[in-house]
Order: structure tokens, then C-alpha cells, then sequence
């Protein structure tokens, strides 16, 4: 293996995306993830995702890509020993079940620290592991709604709006997988492991920027506001002959940089757009001025009209955009695996790029259980026979 984390031996256990998430970015890095699934029925995710191909889940094979799958079965005494025996190897276990789950099965951290003092476990869940919610059953979608994205995506006159993906999840994964890097960190320091707490909630209300003083200081809640931010201007999807483009240009300079692209620099010393603070104020007035001139060439006039004035803009992007970028495939943004099954399967690649240590994704998502007798032998040192007794009886 290689990567700056291949030296790391990770046991994720949990199911769907936040923990598994957390896993994927550790894989990405070298960290050789072992995946605990259920014998016969794996992470629901195996089955997840609105397009499948002969029956298969085209979400697997991204967010279990670099994993190794082992079946135990955690209801049942052998196959916690079975864990635990695994967890006392491992530098890292990562989890996101319900709190208090991990110790109903006998497999309290506290325990499999005292066995293994340098373990770090890293715990997502929905409202944490502590505080009056913390045993509430808690997905993405409540995260963000608790968390307060929820309340600022869609349009004034609608119901709050969600994002197209299972944003919630994603960043309590990100929160996590900072949290393990921070505790691995402190262990090469001081030889200790720790418990990474990582909630939903807490997650979503971190990358909420200036919200809570906003009202604990101004008296402000901030509302759903479309496509716009208030007082932020320009910065919109405006209106091109063949579909929509963003520009961003509320910082004064780029502004006379767009007011000379649009054949009004007059507009750029204006009074009612000079200053940040004034075009925030007539933003409606400055989007129609926009939207007006935009709407007379196709984007890709618009494009380059923008970028020969260096003013930020983009297309909004697709899937079929994505592959036939020149950006996208200068920094193989993009790689294309083979999946056993489904031939060539492309995704994205692993971000960020490390110069001296490159992340890599070394396979798809793996079959349930492909790697139970291999991870068996190699960590634990079972033979065969006792692999066979230990499927025989269903413990793995």
C-alpha cells in the first residue's frame, strides 16, 4: 500500500455514508480500511442510489472504493470476540451507529482502549454522544435541518429546499476524519489514543458561517434568498441564449472589470455600484443591468467576453460537462477504474492533491465479504478450518 496514511490499519463499522465516508477519504490516503458488514446483507448503501446497473448500486463502488469487506456478525457473541480481536490490531475504528449501541454489543471504547491504549475512535452520529438528544435516532437530513442549513436553501416564498446530496453526512464525515488526523497527531506526540465525537448537527452549524452572531449581535435571522446572497453583488446565474451563467464580481475591482466587459465602464465609478456596500444595496437594480447584457450572447460568448476581462465565471456544470472539460482531464479529476462487473467505472478522484504523498483509489467498492478469510489469516492468523467453522455457524 501507499499513501501518507498507509501505515494505519482502520476498522470501519456502521453503515450508509457518514461513517463510511469518513472511511473512503482514510482509504483514499493509503490507510488499509477494514469493513465490518453484516454476513449476508452488507451496508445498505450496496443497495442505494437512484441508478443501478444489472441490479448494482453505482454509490458502492465510489464509497467503498480502497476497502476491504470481512462479514461478521456483531449481534452475536463470537463475532463481537471476532471484533474485538480485530479493534486490538487496529489503529483506527471508526463507527456510526447510535449511540450506546457499541457498548449494548460489548464493545465499549472504553474496553477496547484499556486493551489498546493508542486506538482512536471516531463516532459519528446524529446529535453526538452526549446531551438529551444523543440516543435519538438521527439522519443527514435532520443534521440539516438542526444545523440550520436547511432554513437558507430555496426561495423566500417556498419550503426550505435541500441540497442535491447528502450534504449533512458528507461534512460530519469531514469533521470526523479532521478529528481522527488531529488524534493521530496527539498520539505520535504522546502514545494515547482518544474518541473523535463527531454529530450531524454540529457538523452542518459549523460551515454556517456568521449565522448565530448575526442574531445573537444584530437580532438577524437569516432567510432563504434563491439563488442570491443579500448584500453580495454581483453574484447570480444570469440569462445567456442557450441557458444560465454564474459571475461572481462583488469585489470592487473585479466589478469595473465586469463594467468594461459589458461596454459601460461609466458603471463601474457609479454611485450606486462603486462600493460594496452600495451595489449590495441596489442588487436588484445591478442584476437586471446584468441579466440584460447576458442575455444577448450564448455562454460560451459570454465565457470568453469574461474571461479575456478576468472577471470569475463559470458554466453550471453536469456530469457530461464534467467528462468533456479540459480542466477536469488536465488534472485527472476524474479516473477511470474497471469494476469487475461493470467494465470501465469512472468517478471522482481523490482530493486534495498532495505533491510528496499522493492520495490514490486503488479499487472499487469490494463484494460482501470478499476479504473476510484474507483479513482473517493476515490479522488474527486463523487457518482455514477455522474460517469454514466460523461461516459454518454464520459468525462471519
Amino acid at each position: 500500500m501507499t499513501g501518507a496514511l498507509s501505515d494505519l490499519q482502520v476498522i470501519e463499522m456502521g453503515q450508509l455514508l457518514a461513517g463510511p465516508f469518513c472511511g473512503q477519504l482514510l482509504a483514499d490516503f493509503g490507510a488499509d480500511v477494514i469493513k465490518i458488514e453484516p454476513p449476508g446483507q452488507g451496508d445498505p448503501m450496496r443497495e442505494w442510489g437512484r441508478e443501478k446497473a444489472g441490479g448494482r448500486s453505482l454509490w458502492w463502488p465510489v464509497v467503498a472504493r480502497g476497502k476491504r469487506s470481512v462479514t461478521v456478525d456483531l449481534r452475536g457473541a463470537e463475532g463481537q470476540d471476532l471484533a474485538r480481536q480485530l479493534i486490538a490490531e487496529a489503529d483506527v475504528l471508526v463507527e456510526n451507529f447510535r449511540p450506546g449501541t457499541l457498548e449494548r454489543w460489548g464493545l465499549d471504547p472504553a474496553d477496547l482502549m484499556a486493551a489498546n491504549p493508542r486506538l482512536i475512535v471516531v463516532r459519528v452520529s446524529g446529535y453526538g454522544q452526549t446531551g438529551p438528544y444523543a440516543t435519538r435516532p438521527g439522519y443527514g437530513a435532520i443534521g440539516e435541518a438542526m444545523g440550520g442549513l436547511r432554513a437558507v436553501i430555496g426561495e423566500p416564498d417556498r419550503p426550505p429546499a435541500r441540497a442535491g446530496i447528502s450534504i449533512g453526512d458528507t461534512l460530519a464525515a469531514i469533521f470526523a476524519c479532521v478529528g481522527c488526523l488531529v488524534a493521530l497527531h496527539h498520539r505520535s506526540n504522546t502514545g494515547r489514543g482518544q474518541v473523535v465525537d463527531s454529530a450531524l448537527y454540529e457538523a452542518v452549524l459549523g460551515v454556517m458561517e456568521s449565522l448565530i452572531p448575526e442574531y445573537t449581535i444584530a437580532g438577524y435571522v437569516r432567510p432563504r434568498t434563491g439563488s442570491i446572497l443579500p448584500n453580495v453583488a454581483p453574484a447570480n446565474a444570469y440569462p445567456t441564449r442557450d441557458g444560465e451563467h454564474l459571475i461572481s464580481g462583488n469585489q470592487d475591482t473585479v466589478w469595473r472589470r465586469l463594467a468594461v466587459a459589458m461596454g459601460r465602464p461609466d458603471l463601474g465609478d457609479d454611485t450606486r455600484f462603486a462600493t460594496h456596500t452600495a451595489r449590495g444595496a441596489n442588487q436588484q437594480e445591478l442584476d437586471e443591468l446584468i441579466a440584460a447584457w447576458s442575455a444577448t450572447m450564448t455562454s460560451a460568448e459570454l465565457e470568453a467576453v469574461l474571461n479575456a476581462n478576468d472577471v470569475p465565471n463559470g458554466r453550471i456544470y453536469t456530469a457530461p460537462d464534467m467528462l468533456a472539460d479540459a480542466h477536469f482531464a488536465a488534472r485527472d479529476a476524474i479516473r477511470t477504474l474497471v469494476h469487475p462487473l461493470l467494465g470501465d467505472f469512472a468517478m471522482q478522484n481523490v482530493a486534495p492533491k498532495l505533491s510528496e504523498t499522493p492520495g490514490e483509489i486503488r479499487w472499487v467498492g469490494p463484494d460482501l465479504g470478499e476479504h473476510t478469510a484474507e483479513v482473517l489469516a493476515e490479522v488474527l492468523g486463523l487457518d482455514s478450518t477455522e474460517i469454514d467453522a466460523l461461516r459454518a455457524n454464520g459468525t462471519v
